[in-house]
């Protein structure tokens, strides 16, 4: 059903880790990557939480300190992206309304480098983050959710979604599904 909507491809991430600290940003700066957007909710911190810890300005630091623009992208409101953004320093687009393009081209029109092929997308959803950034020719990469309750209605539908998805990819392309260790994808 969904190759009906979306092209298959945008539906492979290119990598799959299982939390944002498990990334080898280096490896990301090595291969020309030179913005970093990140998903919030969920990516970063769970829903019901609004302070980064510790552990996620120690990770911001780092980022930035190998040279990234950071971007936190969101379809959550202003005010809770804005908040979160500022603590941590970096930029922001809320109400992003991922999948589709119109926030993924705000934040490309800030970046210093507004190449989709410099851009790394690092969220938790197929729906909204794998989709939209493959859409958008970024190098995506996928982590587990952090936190499965209190997500909001039109997550719990998407992530559905997702499961199908998964389904769909470990049916049709096991080699790429098991490799990617999506089997493990929570």
């Amino acid at each position: 059903m969904f190759e009906l909507l979306f092209k298959k491809q945008h539906f492979y991430p290119n990598e799959y880790k299982k939390t944002v600290f498990d990334v080898n940003f280096q490896k990301l700066w090595d291969s020309n990557i030179r913005i970093i957007m990140l998903d919030l909710d969920n990516t970063l911190i769970p829903y019901d939480e609004d302070e980064p810890t510790g552990n996620i300005h120690n990770l911001f630091d780092k980022i930035k300190k190998i040279g990234f623009e950071i971007y936190i992208i969101s379809n959550n409101k202003k005010e809770r992206v804005k908040a979160f953004a500022k603590q941590v320093k970096a930029g922001y687009v809320y109400s992003a309304r991922k999948p589709f393009r119109l926030g993924f081209n705000r934040a490309m029109k800030y970046a210093n480098h507004p190449n989709p092929e410099t851009v790394c997308l690092i969220g938790d959803q197929f729906m909204t983050d794998v989709l939209g950034g493959r859409r958008m020719n970024f190098y995506v990469i996928v982590v587990d959710t952090i936190k499965r309750s209190g997500e909001k209605w039109f997550t719990k539908i998407s992530k559905r979604f997702e499961t199908k998805i998964l389904k769909r990819l470990k049916r049709n392309d096991p080699d790429f599904y098991y490799n990617m260790k999506l089997d493990e994808k929570r």
